[in-house]
């Protein structure tokens, strides 16, 4: 799978370099579909051409770093923590959005409750099975919209979406929801992840249409 992987950053860093699908615009975050986007009805895949198989035995979750309280918990212990419905919209940085998302998880509220970051965590490191790895500010995920989630649309989430549990941040293009997520590490200092050393913004907002870096 590496020259796959290898063909997809050539691809995306292209893309960045030719600025593919930007139209230059801005929107207020009132405005429902950002600049660029087009409405869909299904679920597209991407992936970096693995698609791990973490069953129930083999799912962990580690949540640490600047934090007070890490912990390691098993796929029983995450349904164990206080779950919540949410509804979202997502938006891909490939230009689709899907609207009204029924979600079921564990918001960043009680993660952030459970392990307490530190007062110098001031970012977070999403960490998945299939080594990608992705970065956000703190006071991103401790947006309200922001969760672990396990179900979408009443089903647990399929392995080719991320299943068994994935990062849902509906504000931000949708490479920061990292799939199949192992570990959450606060940190002091940012860290850019894989698609934010390859091309992609680092802050990622659709509305201000934040597709690559340069």
């Amino acid at each position: 799978m590496s020259g796959f992987k290898d063909k997809l950053i050539e691809a995306k860093q292209a893309w960045a370099k030719a600025g593919r699908l930007l139209t230059g615009n801005t929107a207020e975050h009132s405005e429902r579909l950002p600049p660029g986007q087009r409405l869909v009805k299904d679920w597209p895949v991407l992936d970096l051409g693995v698609q791990p198989e973490i069953t129930a035995q083999k799912f962990f979750l580690d949540i640490n770093g600047a934090v007070e309280n890490p912990v390691h918990l098993k796929l029983d212990e995450v349904m164990a923590l206080e779950q919540e419905d949410s509804v979202s919209d997502m938006h891909c940085v490939t230009a689709w959005s899907r609207y009204d998302n029924k979600w079921r998880g564990v918001s960043s509220r009680t993660i952030l409750e459970l392990v307490r970051p530190v007062h110098t965590a001031k970012h977070v490191i999403f960490h998945a099975h299939d080594g990608y790895t992705t970065n956000i500010r703190l006071d991103q995920f401790a947006e309200p919209d922001v969760f672990l989630v396990h179900q979408w649309e009443g089903q647990p989430i399929e392995r080719i979406h991320g299943g068994p549990v994935r990062v849902l941040i509906p504000k931000l293009y949708l490479w920061k929801s990292a799939k199949w997520v192992n570990r959450i590490e606060f940190t002091t200092s940012d860290r850019p992840g894989f698609w934010e050393r390859n091309g992609y913004n680092n802050n990622a907002d659709p509305w201000l249409e934040e597709r690559y870096s340069a």
